[in-house]
């Protein structure tokens, strides 16, 4: 992480310094009822906290402190105070998984058992199973974990499985608690299981958009052939690095307040020009010309790490537009008048 700014932390980054103020054996605690992606999104920001100030720390706390005090006790329920605290701490998006665990009660350890794994051991696991299994499993993942499983699955496969989730709607207590045991089986877990709603069109679009780059034109190609209508929908959701171009310059603006100046330059070392000069021209002078001095100054980086850089400013564009503070450019934005 980037040193932080004078206006303080956001998201996951305060959720570190809260957890780093805590100390080692309290902290450990607090990481052990969190789910796999948010301890390795929080492990990651823990690990690149510097040139904290004081005041950014005593501010962190309060925050907790108000928040506790305002939403704790009379006037609002268990639920909201959960919900409240996990978005506020993590941010809509990453505490989305979190909260749907806790509050929808889901108990599916066969399934979540897989979070815990990386790509490349999920796919063995399900590699052999029906389209359709393979497709909820992808779907119960977090997109940056699943987008790997789906390059991995045979390429004949892939558009059918991706179809598959767009339309995927829920599963139903009876087959979730069948998945689970079928799981279990495989990985010697115990588990119970509980109905979950997951899957979709925005589901198969984000999914879409964690797949390497030289697989997914093949799956927009099986799709198309397989359901055009449908695939265009998924088309229409997603939204790549180059498509920043197409955002308004303010709203340009409102993504580049979000983003570390760190994460920034490794992502930027595999934009083309268009999309630099897109981002030089919504900075100040200053901050330009700093922006390409480490540009300059950045060393070969890996694709791997170019890729996930841009994958986490994208994250941060599409929950900007899911609230509405930025209109998403290209196929998914929306035409102004």
């Amino acid at each position: 992480m980037a040193e932080l700014s004078s206006g303080g932390a956001k998201g996951v980054d305060r959720a570190a310094i809260f957890l780093m103020s805590l100390g080692e054996a309290t902290a450990a605690q607090v990481l052990r009822h969190l789910g796999p992606r948010e301890v390795q999104k929080i492990g990651v920001a823990m690990a690149g906290l510097k040139n904290v100030r004081r005041e950014q720390v005593e501010t962190t706390m309060q925050d907790f402190v108000t928040h506790l005090h305002e939403n704790t006790a009379l006037g609002v329920g268990a639920e909201d105070y959960v919900r409240n605290t996990l978005v506020d701490a993590l941010g809509p998006e990453r505490a989305g998984a979190m909260i749907d665990r806790i509050l929808l009660g889901s108990k599916s350890k066969g399934l979540e058992s897989l979070k815990w794994m990386d790509p490349r051991s999920v796919f063995e696991v399900i590699r052999h199973e029906h389209p359709q299994v393979i497709a909820i499993v992808l779907a119960y993942l977090d997109a940056d974990q699943a987008g790997p499983i789906l390059s991995m699955l045979p390429e004949q496969m892939r558009g059918d499985v991706l179809l598959r989730i767009a339309t995927l709607e829920g599963i139903q207590p009876a087959a979730m608690q069948e998945l689970n045991e079928l799981l279990e089986q495989q990985l010697q877990h115990n588990s119970g299981a509980k109905a979950s709603s997951f899957g979709g069109l925005r589901c198969a679009a984000e999914i879409l958009n964690s797949v390497k780059r030289g697989a997914e034109q093949g799956i927009i190609e099986q799709m198309n052939q397989a359901n055009g209508d449908l695939s265009t929908r998924i088309q229409d959701l997603m939204f790549v690095f180059d498509g920043i171009v197409e955002i308004d310059d303010r709203g340009v603006q409102t993504l580049l307040r979000e983003v570390s100046s760190d994460i920034l330059v490794v992502a930027l070392k595999g934009a083309d020009d268009t999309v630099k000069d897109k981002i030089f021209r919504n900075m100040s002078q200053r901050a330009a010309e700093m922006l390409r001095d480490d540009l300059e100054a950045q060393g070969p980086v890996k694709l791997s790490e170019v890729e996930t850089a841009q994958k986490e400013i994208l994250t941060i564009a599409r929950r900007l537009a899911d609230e509405g503070q930025i209109v998403l450019g290209g196929a998914g934005g929306e035409e102004m008048v």
